[in-house]
């Protein structure tokens, strides 16, 4: 009996010695966790917007869109019973990319020959018939126009059969898979998504003082953000007619793509209006850019906070971006340390 009270005692010393354990590295890790605190002030870099002399070929900012992309659907139902390409393939126009179980309508086939053939007989001795006056005219018509309907089926049933086999309608890459094997699909089921990048489109936003420099047809050059100064051909192929709430007009110009410096969809880029008069007006640094050009945004200091602000890009010459609506010159725009910050973040100017 007494041996068993000192292991009872024992356990509970050293699980009293466990807790106590786990406590402190428990206290020791809460410690060393950093918790923000969003009452702290974060300290940033700011200046204001200044006025700006654009004197090269005026820049508008854009993302590039690949010129085609669809998903590739099936004309028909069936079981998808093969899938010739994967995602990243290279597939030309008319390619076959997949193909769905026609067996039964290869017996319907089969069997619609069989028929013609054996109605081509009947109407060749119909015809014979006819001449000796054996049967009416009438139903010497019937049995050339049975030949007839019997025809037309089987090019029904021919093209029924073609659709099994799934093309593809343009030349393109395969940017995803969007069935496996042994599907059932149905007539405009998708397939796979093809993409072509041989040209791309570049929307960009052009300011109503602007938009009358641009006509369809009119040659233009371009820029990939990601190769800096290596010009990419391109020509408008549209010009909007109706401007949006801030006066810009979208412009769409159709870029060739290069084999040795490939821009891919979703690239940030700009289109450089050659031999355009220098503008002055109001610009930020772009080193204050939050998020993407497409929707600029930058941090600006009101009391002591900093508030995330969106505004209207027009004109960009890679180190200015020119202010068309949003921001003013009074404005204190955070040029360094916003990487640090969120929307309403306390913030103490550096001096």
């Amino acid at each position: 009996m007494k041996r068993i009270i000192s292991i009872s005692i024992v356990a509970v010393v050293i699980i009293a010695l466990l807790v106590v354990k786990l406590l402190s590295n428990q206290k020791a890790a809460q410690e060393k966790i950093f918790i923000y605190d969003a009452k702290q002030s974060i300290l940033v870099e700011a200046d204001r917007p200044l006025t700006h002399t654009f004197d090269r070929a005026m820049s508008f900012l854009g993302v590039f869109e690949a010129n085609h992309q669809n998903n590739v659907a099936s004309d028909a139902s069936g079981k998808l019973i093969s899938l010739l390409v994967k995602e990243g393939d290279n597939v030309s126009k008319g390619q076959v990319i997949a193909k769905l179980d026609d067996e039964l309508i290869q017996l319907q086939i089969d069997n619609a020959k069989l028929n013609i053939a054996q109605l081509k007989n009947d109407n060749a001795r119909f015809s014979n018939l006819r001449k000796d006056q054996a049967i009416s005219a009438m139903e010497a018509e019937k049995m050339e126009l049975a030949l007839k309907s019997a025809e037309v089926q089987l090019k029904q049933l021919q093209k029924q059969w073609k659709s099994t086999s799934i093309v593809a309608p343009f030349s393109g890459v395969v940017t995803k898979k969007l069935v496996d094997l042994g599907s059932m699909v149905m007539p405009g089921s998708p397939i796979v998504e093809l993409t072509d990048i041989s040209s791309l489109k570049l929307t960009v936003s052009v300011p109503e003082r602007d938009v009358m420099k641009f006509q369809k047809g009119q040659q233009v050059l371009a820029f990939a953000d990601v190769y800096g100064t290596t010009e990419f051909k391109g020509n408008v192929s549209m010009v909007a007619v109706q401007a949006d709430a801030a006066h810009n007009f979208k412009i769409q110009t159709t870029i060739q793509n290069s084999a040795k410096n490939r821009i891919m969809s979703g690239m940030y880029g700009s289109v450089a209006l050659a031999n355009s008069q220098s503008v002055t007006t109001l610009a930020v640094s772009r080193k204050a850019l939050v998020g993407s050009s497409k929707n600029p945004q930058v941090y600006v200091v009101r009391n002591g906070k900093a508030i995330l602000t969106s505004f209207t890009a027009g004109t960009s010459d890679g180190e200015y971006l020119e202010v068309v609506s949003g921001l003013t010159k009074n404005d204190v725009v955070v040029v360094k340390g916003q990487v640090n910050l969120q929307n309403n973040s306390n913030v103490k100017l550096a001096k």
